[in-house]
């Protein structure tokens, strides 16, 4: 009998259990760098976005800035792509590149029904900088544009302008996501997006949203004032959480709620748990269930006043509270996309470095039980 339990015990020790179940949680962070600024034909490698397709493709979005860590100037759009779960990447392949100009802010979003992915993106003229835009003194203006790929990401479509119908006339800058963009229960595509209003230089968050499979698409509701790049979660109930970049004084998340599908928007208040250094975040609802709870919310920003301490958080009780909180990096960090893998552990892309939060843009995976497990900060 004895030898019998021995063998047995043997051969469990050989077992490999999936993450995100709940069996055998593993606690190990496995981090892998999807883009080293510096390689290849960039300087700088920005503004992180992770999708995951129907047929489980990791899409790694990102700017290629080729002269320095500028937000304008000449920048393209391009992407990686890995199927096992982002071990490895393909070799960069370039979606959008129009000369000097600068091409960015990738937020995809995919339809559920079709597996068509939806990449929404801002441009504008190389020579422009975002304090000219906003003042009216440049030449040209910030547009909107969308662009598709039907073949998991492989191919996509030349981007077309969107922007008579995604932008009032009396904004000047303009931004899609970054991030990504949801679909809701009832079919209708959600991207969060921000803008500056002409004359005030206020600072608004809104959404467009597609209820024909993104063939087209109008403005919803705006937020404001104080806050811009936001992201978007559909909660257990059916409303609508924006979780908003702040430029109040108390280093806080804004947050505002929708109950008519994003067409308006509550008033924003702060988040007094989420602490940031005005920078972006990523929000995303897991979507499975966990021993028996409701599926979490999950978080992920710097963590501090300053942009550092990238951090993934849980929320149980849809965002009203965050009790548990996972460190990725003690270090410089700064913008970060979350996903749900098809093995359900959880992913996070994020800037990070250690002299400077812009040397690479990194994965990090690691389970959902290793998360919950995490005490609060």
């Amino acid at each position: 009998m004895l030898i019998m339990r021995l063998i047995i015990l043997f051969a469990l020790s050989f077992i490999h259990w999936p993450l995100g179940t709940s069996a055998a949680p593993k606690s190990e962070l496995h981090e892998t760098d999807v883009f080293i600024s510096g390689e290849g034909d960039y300087h700088t490698y920005r503004i992180p976005s992770i999708i995951v397709t129907l047929k489980g493709t990791l899409l790694a979005f990102c700017e290629g800035r080729k002269r320095g860590t500028s937000d304008t100037g000449n920048i393209d759009l391009i992407l990686k792509r890995s199927v096992d779960h982002g071990k490895t990447w393909s070799a960069m392949q370039v979606v959008w590149d129009d000369g000097q100009n600068t091409c960015g802010n990738p937020c995809p979003v995919i339809d559920r029904v079709t597996g068509t992915i939806w990449l929404l993106l801002t441009h504008n003229l190389g020579v422009d900088r975002e304090v000219q835009i906003v003042d009216g003194a440049s030449q040209g203006t910030r547009t909107a544009w969308l662009c598709k790929s039907t073949d998991d990401g492989v191919s996509w479509s030349k981007p077309v302008e969107i922007t008579k119908d995604v932008k009032r006339a009396d904004w000047t800058w303009y931004a899609t996501g970054p991030g990504i963009g949801i679909q809701l229960k009832n079919g209708r595509l959600v991207v969060p997006c921000d803008n500056k209003v002409a004359g005030t230089k206020a600072r608004q968050s809104h959404v467009i949203c597609s209820d024909d499979r993104g063939a087209t698409w109008k403005i919803g509701g705006v937020v404001g004032p104080n806050c811009n790049e936001s992201q978007i979660v559909e909660l257990l109930d059916g409303s609508l959480l924006l979780n908003m970049r702040s430029y109040q004084a108390n280093n806080r998340r804004m947050i505002s709620t929708s109950r008519d599908r994003g067409e308006t928007w509550t008033p924003p208040v702060e988040d007094p748990a989420l602490i940031e250094p005005v920078c972006q975040a990523s929000i995303l609802r897991y979507e499975h269930a966990d021993d028996g709870k409701p599926p979490p919310l999950l978080f992920s920003n710097p963590a501090s006043t300053k942009r550092e301490k990238m951090t993934v958080r849980a929320s149980y009780d849809q965002g009203k509270t965050w009790p548990v909180a996972k460190q990725l990096h003690a270090g410089p960090s700064a913008y970060s996309c979350l996903a749900i893998l098809p093995d359900r552990s959880v992913g996070c892309l994020y800037e990070r470095g250690e002299k400077s939060p812009y040397e690479k843009i990194t994965l990090a995976v690691f389970s959902l039980q290793s998360l919950a497990a995490a005490p609060a900060e």
